[in-house]
């Protein structure tokens, strides 16, 4: 085993010199190994480490002795151990997540507080065994090719040393070492996914092949070159397709599915959104044939108008009231509204040059009170300014291509059906500034 995870170390370049190194201590023979590894090559890096220590609370007596005999083994390796109590079921109700998932984000997070506050790396005992448990269950879900990818050995500042030794090399190794562990009684039973996968698929498979977790460690490292060749791919087609309306939709069509589903899982990723399988095949429908697909959380991809985009959906609020007499500011939308009020000397000396004054600026007084800010409904109606038609907000928001998911968060403002003002676009005829125009305000809207 040392030898193997001395070689993982130095292959993915895990440790520098005079690094700190904080480990996820439970107790098990495969972190007591990981933490006798460190402590053993400590002064061959000049490494500072130290532990850390979930008490979960899951397990009543077992689990203190556990926290009991993390405390002991880091007291005979000089190590400091730094230990948090937590309760795990209660955080799992509370947050409705399984208690599998809620420990595992309890324990990262503790390891990142502690590593931060040390200036340390974290190193976590994933062996071998676990990456065959982790593929095979990323299988049985229908993961995709990262799925095969199974866990990396190095993730940001957490580093995984034991990652090319197996199970048998663990229990080898402290036996060789004479280092004592506890078990935990949850890994025996298959209460839990992975553990059926432990207990009842990966014996069955290693009768058929001795070899198979080191096979599948070869397997995961040659997945993670391809994804990674694949995913350089698709972020040179993304830069190349990227206008400031988009993805160009001609040029992804162009692009082997491939490389199409892996740009498709990078955009999602990009709007920390991770795309399941059924969304990539609705995704790359959409690119060749139009529409809009709802990935989670009002959060949708859309292919309309010759361009791809990943939007966020805003909830639409309530409508709001305008009293045009005074300076206002209102927010809506997640927008803010400004009405600010000029003189009819200063609007007519600036309107040929100022764009955004002239289609912006309106008569107050053709406005009523009844008038409120809010956002398109079927029926509404909009005469341009200068333009002797009017039309339906529907029919113009086309006409000027408005892309189909941002128009139901375009705020105007509102008479009825009659609509007076559109963000973007500008006043309508009816309450523009004309020549004998007395009470002028100009309308402007920015994101908040």
């Amino acid at each position: 085993m040392f030898i193997k995870a001395l070689s993982a170390v130095q292959k993915y370049n895990m440790l520098s010199q005079n690094d700190k190194v904080v480990v996820g201590l439970s107790g098990g023979a495969d972190s007591c190994a990981l933490l006798h590894f460190l402590v053993s090559v400590r002064e061959k890096f000049h490494l500072t480490v130290a532990a850390c220590h979930i008490n979960h609370q899951l397990r009543g007596a077992e689990a203190d002795r556990d926290e009991k005999f993390a405390g002991e083994f880091c007291k005979s390796l000089d190590v400091p151990l730094y230990i948090l109590h937590a309760d795990v079921r209660g955080e799992a109700l509370k947050q409705k997540k399984s208690t599998e998932q809620c420990g595992r984000d309890i324990r990262y997070s503790f390891f990142a507080k502690t590593a931060d506050m040390l200036h340390a790396k974290i190193a976590t005992a994933h062996t071998a065994s676990d990456n065959a448990e982790t593929v095979l269950f990323n299988l049985a879900r229908g993961s995709g090719t990262a799925g095969l990818c199974g866990i990396p050995p190095v993730r940001d500042n957490i580093i995984r040393p034991l990652i090319e030794c197996t199970r048998t090399d663990i229990e080898n190794y402290c036996k060789e070492n004479h280092i004592s562990y506890v078990t935990d009684s949850t890994n025996l039973t298959d209460e839990y996914t992975r553990n059926k996968i432990r207990l009842d698929i990966i014996p069955v498979l290693k009768k058929i092949n001795p070899a198979f977790e080191n096979n599948i460690s070869g397997l995961t490292e040659r997945m993670k070159e391809t994804v990674d060749f694949m995913d350089n791919c698709a972020e040179n087609a993304l830069s190349s397709c990227l206008t400031d309306k988009g993805y160009q939709i001609s040029e992804l069509q162009k692009l082997d599915k491939a490389v199409l589903s892996r740009a498709i899982i990078i955009l999602c990723q990009k709007n920390s959104v991770s795309p399941e399988a059924k969304h990539i095949e609705l995704i790359k429908k959409i690119v060749y044939n139009n529409g809009a697909v709802e990935i989670k959380n009002n959060v949708f991809a859309v292919s309309s108008q010759g361009f791809f985009r990943i939007v966020k959906k805003m909830p639409v609020t309530s409508a709001q009231s305008v009293q045009w007499n005074c300076q206002k500011t209102l927010f809506i939308n997640n927008k803010k509204i400004s009405l600010s009020s000029i003189n009819q000397d200063t609007f007519h000396n600036r309107k040929k040059f100022d764009k955004f004054l002239f289609h912006n600026s309106v008569d107050c007084d053709t406005i009523p009170l009844s008038a409120v800010f809010r956002t398109r409904k079927q029926g509404d109606v909009f005469q341009p300014l200068k333009r002797n038609v009017t039309k339906s907000v529907k029919k113009l928001f086309i006409e000027l291509k408005i892309p189909r998911e941002e128009r139901d968060g375009i705020l105007m403002l509102a008479d009825g059906s009659q609509i007076l003002w559109i963000e973007g676009i500008g006043v309508s005829e009816k309450s523009s500034v004309k020549g004998n125009s007395q009470n002028i305000a100009v309308i402007s809207s920015e994101k908040i």
